[in-house]
């Protein structure tokens, strides 16, 4: 949902002195509340007539609405504004003194509790299979309420006659837009299918966002938060985000419902904000869930709302509803016949802009027919993406501000190049700049590593625009350090376009550092995480040569690839292997697997996208050298990564286990750096977070031929409040590692090897002080701990959205 509203993001506007009319309604039944009290900080304003309108002068920003039997409520001051209000009942009134003491009604845990247990057998998925569709429908606008009176102050306005003289297109305002359009639209059509025997499929039957003219397949296939895992309210590790209360029963579609309404905690004090910002209606019978609605602190600033329906003895989401409040904006007149009499007041006007979300799910069907072809690909295929279709699916017609909306905005898309401004963005998810028809890699740009020094470079790759099936690339880079340019060429042939199928042909000659854990198939996050791995590491060696290989999505969850590598590798350090010196011919293959059934990915005309990253994953290698074609070796290398996440009810945990073997004679470099992170030469040691390294170990110093390691982390289910609106918990953490060598005497430099666990523990402080980095403390502890507490202790910094 946050990647959604981030797309249309909006400026706020500024307020001023205004004429305004309230109206106060029955959240229930929708009927007039009359008699309603309407203040501002204490000043009182005036009563709602019969129909519970009131109009009304103030330059106050927010305004309080008290009235008998209701619960206090507080809005931004706007020109119209629609408040309505929540009755207080009986059980609401005798439960103030537990909602005082800021603690849970026991009751309520121990419904949640069995809402949460019996979740598996209430989902759709526990079924044998199901389909059904859904259309939703996203937007940026002004309030309903609020439209009349734009459009009258936008037509009446001087200011604005004046000013539609001089605007073209070019210069066009959001003012201009909302008089008959919305600023944003958003519309998609998806069918969900699901087999037991299959798993999931999600076919995209239709799409059309405003202003762009190609799809953005990363957007189109994002999910609501709510369809088919638990809603996050209801989670175990965020119970201590909210305070719940068991307040009433409620019969909703003919069946009894509990209802337990919730409130943050950081409402400090009760007496002086609203109770309760939501409410979760649970069915008596099964403790599946029929509604979910989650308020903001004012609850007419935003609204959420989940409702779910129930078909064939499961509980399937049926409709979803957001409002949010992005936003005002400020509009003027200026009587320009007395813009010398400076006292002359201007009359000011401001409309609430707000972020709107409709979703409806139907033509539910279970059991279905399984059909193997109906779920082959990736998790989602795209049947259509050109908005010609939406008709079929649309569950209202599009108002005439709506079709206005496409006509407007799509304009402005032509003007301001909006569809070449979105591939940039979407680029970046897959770390890269889009620019025509060459896509340019993020992550090659600047690098740092204690080789080369600073390493700046610049790699380009043809991509579809170019031509659908050969995309040519071409790399270059120069470290400062060692001053000495780097350079490749590949090209990849596509064999398919419905999945990644291609062969790559490439030529290159670079340097790397020694004992590196392969990453032929790790995402973009991943590496990012693992980019201050060689930080303190020295040890690099030379390598140019050629490769031929194979890359192959077997199904949604399983890539394979194979290689066959002619290299000529050289040691850049003092290395002797064997006194063979330290240069040598090698012919290998590689054989590379990443299984990860959970994950969630697209095709798009630019390859697969990763949706989303579900565990558990696993990476392999299996390396074989040959002495072939020149080679000068004979050795076999392994290495694995398993990554897993799950959650308890004492929080979440993480999981990297991760090892690798060397069988036969190698070079140092085709063994395992235990990858650290740390400087002999520092007073504390500082470092980025490394996906596999350890901030107290010294880089470069240990290799093994062989080694396992774990990393465990575990989110504690404390949470905090800190700076701004942020909250803050903390990651407790433990990795350690072991290994040997057998004949550590064949390589003639100075290093040792890792024959005893090391381990370090740590604390994570997460969104540390509302940043977006995460702060970690780590301290060696067993084997490898020496007196001097510098070398045992590390600071590292990790990027929040890097997660785990």
């Amino acid at each position: 949902m946050k990647r959604i509203l981030l797309f249309i993001f909006f400026t706020t506007f500024i307020f001023g002195y205004s004429q305004s009319k309230i109206k106060v309604i029955d959240d229930t039944d929708k009927t007039p509340v009359a008699n309603a009290k309407i203040s501002c900080s204490g000043k009182f304003l005036g009563h709602t007539d019969h129909e519970g309108v009131l109009e009304f002068k103030s330059k106050c920003k927010r305004i309080e609405i008290q009235a008998t039997n209701y619960q206090k409520e507080t809005v931004l001051a706007e020109d119209t504004m629609e408040v309505s209000l929540v009755k207080n009942s009986s059980s609401t009134t005798a439960i103030e003194t537990v909602v005082l003491e800021d603690k849970s009604d026991p009751r309520a845990l121990e419904i949640l509790k069995k809402v949460n247990q019996q979740f598996k057998e209430n989902s759709p998925k526990s079924l044998e299979s199901y389909s059904y569709k859904s259309y939703e429908k996203v937007s940026l606008d002004i309030d309903e309420d609020s439209i009349s009176q734009f459009n009258q102050f936008f037509d009446e306005s001087d200011f604005f006659k004046k000013k539609r003289e001089k605007d073209s297109l070019n210069n066009i305002s959001a003012r201009k837009i909302f008089s008959k359009s919305k600023l944003f639209l958003w519309e998609r059509a998806q069918e969900f299918l699901y087999s037991q025997k299959y798993g999931e499929k999600i076919n995209i039957l239709d799409n059309r966002i405003s202003g762009l003219k190609q799809p953005i397949y990363e957007m189109i296939a994002l999910q609501q938060s709510n369809r088919d895992k638990l809603p996050n309210q209801l989670k175990q590790e965020n119970r201590g985000l909210y305070r719940f209360f068991l307040t009433d029963t409620l019969e909703l579609d003919g069946r009894q419902n509990f209802v337990i309404r919730f409130r943050e905690v950081n409402y400090k004090k009760p007496d002086k904000k609203r109770k309760f910002n939501g409410a979760i209606y649970v069915d008596t019978e099964t403790y599946g869930i029929k509604k979910i609605e989650n308020f903001s602190k004012n609850k007419n600033d935003g609204i959420i709302t989940s409702t779910w329906i129930y078909y064939n003895n499961k509980w399937f989401l049926a409709h979803e509803k957001v409002k949010l409040r992005m936003g005002r904006m400020g509009m003027e007149e200026d009587d320009k016949e007395h813009s010398e009499n400076k006292t002359e007041k201007k009359d000011k006007r401001s409309f609430g802009t707000y972020a709107f979300l409709t979703s409806k799910y139907f033509d539910f069907q279970s059991p279905i027919e399984e059909e193997s072809k109906d779920f082959k690909g990736y998790t989602f295929s795209v049947k259509n993406a050109d908005g010609k279709t939406l008709d079929l699916y649309r569950t209202d017609p599009l108002t005439e501000r709506e079709r206005n909306t496409y006509t407007t905005i799509d304009s402005l898309g032509k003007i301001y190049n909006i569809d070449n401004k979105a591939k940039i963005l979407t680029g970046l998810i897959n770390g890269q700049i889009r620019v025509g028809i060459v896509d340019f890699a993020v992550d090659e740009i600047v690098n740092y590593n204690l080789y080369e020094g600073f390493r700046v470079g610049l790699k380009a790759k043809l991509n579809e625009t170019f031509n659908p099936y050969f995309s040519p690339d071409y790399y270059f880079a120069y470290g400062f350090k060692d001053d000495q340019w780097k350079y490749g060429l590949g090209l990849d042939i596509k064999t398919s376009l419905e999945k990644n199928s291609f062969l790559r042909i490439e030529y290159y000659n670079d340097v790397n550092s020694s004992g590196e854990f392969y990453r032929r198939l790790w995402n973009f996050k991943m590496r990012m995480m693992n980019y201050g791995n060689n930080l303190n590491n020295d040890k690099y060696y030379h390598f140019r040569g050629a490769s031929l290989s194979y890359l192959n999505d077997v199904s949604n969850g399983l890539t394979l690839v194979f290689a066959a590598k002619r290299n000529f590798e050289e040691a850049m350090f003092d290395y002797q292997f064997r006194g063979r010196g330290p240069a040598f011919e090698n012919f290998n293959t590689l054989f590379t697997l990443k299984f990860s059934p959970n994950s969630t990915n697209i095709m798009t005309p630019q390859g697969k996208s990763i949706i989303e990253q579900r565990f558990p994953e696993l990476y392999f290698n299996y390396e074989q050298s040959f002495k072939a074609f020149g080679g000068d070796f004979n050795y076999t290398r392994f290495d694995a990564l398993f990554v897993h996440n799950f959650k308890t009810m004492l929080g979440t945990t993480g999981v990297r286990l991760y090892g690798g073997l060397v069988l036969g004679e190698a070079p140092i470099w085709k063994h395992f750096t235990m990858n650290g992170l740390a400087s002999p030469g520092r007073d504390i040691n500082f470092n980025l977070t490394s996906y596999l390294g350890f901030a107290t170990l010294e880089g470069g110093k240990f290799y093994n031929d062989k080694f396992i390691a774990y990393y465990f982390t575990h989110k504690l289910p404390l949470y905090f409040k800190s700076f701004g609106k942020n909250v803050s918990s903390f990651d407790f953490v433990l990795r350690g590692t072991i290994g040997d060598m057998k004949y550590p005497e064949y390589h003639q430099f100075k290093f040792r090897k890792l024959d005893h666990l090391y381990q370090e523990v740590g604390l994570e402080w997460n969104n540390f002080l509302s940043s977006y980095f995460n702060l970690g403390l780590f301290y060696r502890v067993g084997y490898y701990t020496t007196s001097n507490f510098k070398q045992n202790f590390a600071v590292q910094f990790k990027l929040k959205l890097l997660e785990f």
